[in-house]
């Protein structure tokens, strides 16, 4: 099997604050161009990246097993998030991110933080930091588990949609291609997937607009956390749904309504603001 490499927006714009890249796919616009134009036939893709409209040609072919949903906590001088001392520097680009860190703790100090993960550790390393928040998922296929001193909550620091979840995206007219891909998709986190990204769908999230949810199918029912959080962190609802694991869009969509009727769409507007 051949690979090609392709740069993305994304990457070229790497030292800029993720929410001030404009536009929509800018993480794997290019691949999926090239997935279209018949230069490769599949790409993977982080789900996390993938935006709700894809070019019609294209189908997520297989959504492999979901690899940990959480965030983790790396520092240069402490082992636990309760134990960064008031006014420690904590480096992400993440809006949800920031939000959820003054959440719980107001008293630190939020930096931005960008370029890939063995960018971001030099970073820490040259005590830029205190501390900086990343996936789990990333740091573990990178083999650098060691690095890691504490998985944070679920509760406090609800992942992003699809953040875990690895997309094989396809054209959807290449049967033979996606006869293929099947082999590698897990249907547990295929509806896990599923019911996170109509959650984000119907409330209306991304990059500049982010809210966290994490959705588990165990056997027929599926349970989704959800949450919206204003950009200080002073204002946060949450909201659990659960329903029948055949229906997973049913269920990310009714949890988004019932945010949305709670209170979430004045958070919303705060972001756009």
């Amino acid at each position: 099997m051949d690979t090609k490499t392709i740069q993305t927006t994304g990457d070229r714009l790497e030292s800029a604050p993720l929410e001030q890249i404009s536009g929509k796919g800018v993480f794997e616009k290019e691949i999926d161009e090239a997935i279209v134009n018949g230069e490769v036939d599949f790409a993977v893709h982080s789900m996390k990246d993938v935006p709700a409209d894809q070019p019609k040609e294209l189908v997520i072919a297989a959504v492999p097993k979901r690899a940990s949903p959480n965030d983790v906590l790396i520092s240069r001088i402490v082992s636990k998030f309760a134990d960064l001392p008031q006014g420690a520097t904590v480096g992400t680009s993440s809006p949800r991110r920031t939000a959820e860190i003054l959440s719980v703790r107001p008293d630190l100090k939020v930096q931005p933080i960008r370029g890939n993960i063995d960018t971001r550790l030099r970073k820490l390393d040259s005590g830029n930091y205190d501390a900086v928040i990343l996936a789990e998922a990333g740091i573990t296929r990178l083999g650098l588990e060691s690095r890691l001193v504490e998985r944070l909550p679920i509760e406090d620091f609800t992942p992003a949609p699809g953040q875990g979840f690895l997309a094989v995206v396809s054209r959807s007219d290449r049967e033979d291609v996606l006869r293929i891909l099947q082999s590698a998709n897990d249907p547990v986190s295929q509806a896990e997937s599923v019911a996170e990204r109509a959650f984000m769908n119907e409330v209306g999230g991304g990059c500049k607009i982010p809210l966290g949810t994490y959705a588990q199918a165990n056997g027929q029912t599926i349970k989704l956390l959800g949450s919206v959080i204003s950009p200080e962190g002073s204002k946060r609802i949450n909201v659990r749904e659960q329903g029948d694991s055949k229906f997973p869009e049913t269920v990310g969509r009714a949890a988004a309504q019932r945010i949305l009727r709670m209170g979430a769409g004045e958070i919303l507007k705060s972001w756009k603001s």
